[in-house]
């Protein structure tokens, strides 16, 4: 492929329409003509080039706070519109010459060192893979095995789709110019025959989509309740569904780690609607020997999906505290308290009889 402003002196109109077809595709980078090229001894110009184009195996529909990993199948469909003749053998070895570069012009669509790049512009995803190598894909070909990238979902990604660009740099054959002079004329071919192949980088970009579904989504919005070592209490956790599609028969589940523990670890939620809140109450224990600090737990909640097929959320954090131990008196002190409330009572009674 020869550089754009010698392109458009072409005689083939065809040709030219190829090449800014292939242009909107595909952006090369200008390299300058090696030393040891002579284009005037050229015989052909090539019209055509490589076409990289991915596939994205399997479903492109994910939950948000996934993590997972995209498996891209790449081809090159990449295809030679025609030649060109620039220079017309006049000799015998100039023949076998021109014979001989119009094979090697046949590689032209021969994409080498092909290097994926993932990229997102969006905040709510994340690509956690750098480059991929796929090596030279020859035309029609596919690559032995499937360029693999990471991406992350933010939580909060709105359900919806999320483009990504896949960029694709790669070298490929520009021009291709044979020399030599000695002919045997035996073997009818030129035995000092040399072979320049020139190259020039190539960049091309191909958008892919992923889905971020349509489905609930639960947060924890409020938690409320006092707990005690040794003691315990009520724990009431408002779970709300941020997501945009409802609940049905929704029942949360707590994980209770030491220093608690529950023998109520459910609560049933009912249906909820996007934007709905309900509130869940958990009679929890607390160990005597708790420390008084925050603390995490886990919890989970199953569901039936708009299709009727039971769900099961991802883990909801529920962020709580243990409240420091509440001081009882001694027992002298409680004695004596009794003794007084006794006293006062008889007091009141005698009064009350000598009115």
């Amino acid at each position: 492929m020869l550089q754009v402003t010698k392109m458009i002196k072409k005689r083939s109109m065809f040709a030219i329409a190829t090449l800014l077809m292939m242009l909107l595709a595909t952006v090369p980078v200008e390299a300058a003509i090696p030393k040891n090229f002579d284009l005037k001894d050229n015989f052909y110009t090539v019209y055509g080039g490589p076409d990289i184009e991915a596939t994205l195996l399997g479903d492109n529909e994910y939950s948000r706070g996934d993590l997972v990993t995209l498996n891209f199948g790449l081809m090159n469909k990449g295809v030679i519109s025609g030649f060109e003749s620039d220079n017309e053998a006049d000799t015998t070895v100039g023949a076998v010459l021109q014979q001989a570069e119009m094979k090697y012009e046949t590689q032209a669509v021969t994409a080498v060192g092909v290097l994926a790049t993932l990229k997102s512009d969006n905040p709510y995803i994340k690509v956690k893979s750098g480059s991929q190598e796929a090596g030279t894909l020859q035309q029609g070909k596919q690559g032995s095995t499937p360029a693999k990238f990471t991406i992350e979902i933010s939580k909060n990604a709105p359900a919806g789709t999320y483009p990504l660009d896949l960029e694709f740099t790669y070298k490929y054959q520009n021009n291709v110019q044979v020399s030599g002079d000695e002919y045997d004329t035996s073997t009818g071919i030129v035995t000092n025959q040399g072979v320049g192949i020139w190259y020039e980088n190539m960049t091309q970009n191909q958008t892919v989509v992923v889905q971020v579904k349509k489905e609930p989504y639960f947060e924890v919005t409020n938690v409320t309740g006092n707990l005690y070592p040794d003691k315990g209490g009520m724990l009431k956790v408002t779970y709300k569904n941020t997501g945009e599609e409802p609940a049905k028969d929704a029942t949360v589940r707590i994980s209770a780690a030491d220093p608690f523990s529950t023998t109520d670890d459910q609560a049933y939620l009912g249906d909820l609607k996007p934007g709905e809140s309900v509130v869940a109450i958990f009679n929890m224990d607390v160990d005597e020997t708790a420390t008084q600090k925050p603390y995490s737990l886990n919890s989970e909640i199953l569901y039936k999906d708009t299709e009727g097929h039971n769900q099961i959320s991802d883990s909801i954090k529920i962020n709580t505290k243990v409240l420091e131990a509440e001081k009882s008196l001694p027992g002298y002190q409680i004695g004596a308290g009794i003794v007084m409330i006794l006293a006062a009572c008889f007091v009141v009674l005698r009064k009350k009889k000598q009115d």
